[in-house]
C-alpha cells in the first residue's frame, strides 16, 4: 500500500486481501436442543476464524487448519444455519438442526425373563433415527424403528430385578422407563405324580418363582386348567396323555425345568379263578389281566378285598363275605378296570 502527494509517492506496506470463507460439510448436521454436540465444519479459508454461529448463537470453537474447524454447538431448536466469521467475510451457510431428545410413555410388556429374548414394544415420541435402545446399561441386540412414536427391541438378558429402558437419538437419550428382569421359574416335585391317561387328576406342582404363571404343560399338552395358589405352589388338572411325561410351568420370566410325571394305563381284568367261593369269604382268587402293579384297590361288589400284587398282570386276593354275585374290580392310579363276575354260593344244607 503506497500513499501519493505532490511531494512523490511513499514505500509501500503490505496489505492482504483475505479470501471469504466457504462450508463444505457440517458434520453431525443434527445434536439435542440442549447443546454440546462436538461438530466439525469444513471448507477453505477458516484458518483466521474470529466467530461461528449456529443461528444466532455464538458457539464456542477451535480452528484445527485452514479447512477444518471444530465447534460445539450451542443450545437452541429447530433447524438453525451455521456460519464462520473471519477477516475474510462472513461464509455462506449450512443447516444443523436442534433435535428435542425422544420421550418413552410406555413398553409392553413391562416384565421379561432374565434370559431375555423377549420382544418389547416402545411407544413414545421422537423415535426417528434412533441410535440405540437400552435395558439399563445393556443395548438391545436388535430393535426396528416402526415410526416416530413406535419401537420394537428385543431384551437382552439382565439380573432378575429393575431395570430400565431407554432410547437414544441425536437428540438425546430419554427418561427410562421401568422394566423388570424376573426370576426363572423352577419346580421341585408334582404329587402325585402319575395318574391315568384319560386325564383329570388335580396335581400339586411346586417349586419357586410360580406367580404370574401363564401355562402349565404336561409334555407338550396344556393342562386345561390350573390355579396358582402362591409363588411355590400351583394346582393343576392334568390332560389325557400316555407315558412318561415332563410337566413344566411357563411365566413371564420364562419356563421352568420338567419334572416327571407317568400316565398310568387303565387296569384290564382277564380272568377270576376260581369264580366261586363260599359265603363266608377267605377264598384265594387269583385275577389276571395287564395294568395291575400299581392296584391300589380290589372290590368283590361293594366290599373291599384283601390283595397282594404279583405282578403287572396278577394279583391273589382274598374274597371277603357275601352273597349272590358280585362284580370284581381292580382301581389304580390309572382308574378302575373292567369287572368280572364272582359268585358266593351258599354251603349245603343237610
Amino acid at each position: 500500500m503506497t500513499v501519493t502527494t505532490p511531494g512523490g509517492t511513499s514505500n509501500g506496506v503490505a496489505f492482504t486481501y483475505v479470501p471469504l470463507p466457504q462450508l463444505v460439510s457440517v458434520v453431525p448436521t443434527t445434536g439435542p436442543t440442549s447443546g454440546g454436540t462436538t461438530v466439525t465444519l469444513t471448507g477453505s479459508g477458516l484458518s483466521g476464524a474470529t466467530a461461528v454461529t449456529f443461528g444466532p448463537a455464538p458457539a464456542a470453537f477451535t480452528v484445527v487448519s485452514d479447512s477444518q474447524l471444530v465447534a460445539t454447538a450451542p443450545a437452541g431448536s429447530g433447524t438453525v444455519q451455521v456460519t464462520v466469521t473471519t477477516p475474510g467475510g462472513t461464509s455462506n451457510s449450512l443447516a444443523y438442526t436442534h433435535t428435542a431428545p425422544p420421550a418413552v410413555t410406555t413398553i409392553v410388556p413391562t416384565q421379561g425373563p432374565a434370559s431375555g429374548g423377549n420382544t418389547v414394544t416402545v411407544t413414545g415420541s421422537g423415535f426417528t433415527g434412533a441410535t440405540a435402545v437400552r435395558f439399563g446399561a445393556v443395548a438391545a441386540p436388535s430393535f426396528t424403528v416402526v415410526s416416530a412414536t413406535q419401537i420394537t427391541a428385543t431384551a437382552p438378558a439382565g439380573v432378575p430385578g429393575p431395570s430400565g429402558v431407554t432410547v437414544t437419538t441425536a437428540g438425546g437419550t430419554s427418561l427410562p422407563v421401568p422394566y423388570y428382569y424376573l426370576s426363572n421359574p423352577q419346580l421341585t416335585a408334582v404329587v402325585p405324580d402319575e395318574g391315568p391317561v384319560l386325564g383329570g387328576t388335580t396335581a400339586t406342582v411346586t417349586g419357586s418363582n410360580l406367580l404370574g404363571a401363564t401355562a402349565v404343560r404336561f409334555g407338550a399338552v396344556a393342562a386345561p386348567s390350573f390355579t396358582v395358589v402362591s409363588a411355590t405352589q400351583i394346582t393343576a388338572t392334568a390332560p389325557a396323555g400316555s407315558g412318561t411325561v415332563q410337566l413344566t410351568v411357563t411365566t413371564p420370566g420364562g419356563t421352568s425345568n420338567g419334572v416327571a410325571f407317568t400316565y398310568v394305563p387303565l387296569p384290564q381284568l382277564v380272568s377270576v379263578v376260581p369264580t366261586t367261593g363260599p359265603t363266608s369269604g377267605g377264598t384265594t382268587v387269583t385275577l389276571t389281566g395287564s395294568g395291575l402293579s400299581g392296584a391300589t384297590a380290589v372290590t368283590f361288589g361293594p366290599a373291599p378285598a384283601a390283595f397282594t400284587v404279583v405282578s403287572d398282570s396278577q394279583l391273589v386276593a382274598t374274597a371277603p363275605a357275601g352273597s349272590g354275585t358280585v362284580q370284581v374290580t381292580v382301581t389304580t392310579p390309572g382308574g378302575t378296570s373292567n369287572n368280572l363276575a364272582y359268585t358266593h354260593t351258599a354251603p349245603p344244607v343237610i
